[in-house]
């Protein structure tokens, strides 16, 4: 697997799906929120559990955190996490 490429083409599908500027969800507003969620969901084949979750951790952890806790994902080699999505 290479999860370079593989999160790369995943960035590039999420711009083109969501296609939403950091302003737009910075501004706090719950509608934009909820067109996120609603297109993960129509969209990106999530559930609504999962889209809810997706949200909240872009939003409360960011890119810095999330990269780490990838790195240390994939080198423990867990494909799946304990909640089971």
């Amino acid at each position: 697997m290479n999860s370079v490429n593989e999160i790369e083409g995943l960035t590039e599908e999420y711009r083109a799906l969501l296609a939403l500027s950091k302003n737009d969800i910075s501004a706090g507003s719950k509608n934009t929120i909820e067109d996120i969620r609603k297109r993960l969901v129509k969209d990106g084949e999530w559930s609504h559990r999962a889209s809810e979750h997706l949200i909240d951790l872009a939003i409360n952890y960011g890119s810095f955190m999330l990269r780490n806790a990838l790195a240390i994902s994939l080198a423990l080699e867990f494909e799946d996490g304990e909640l089971g999505f």
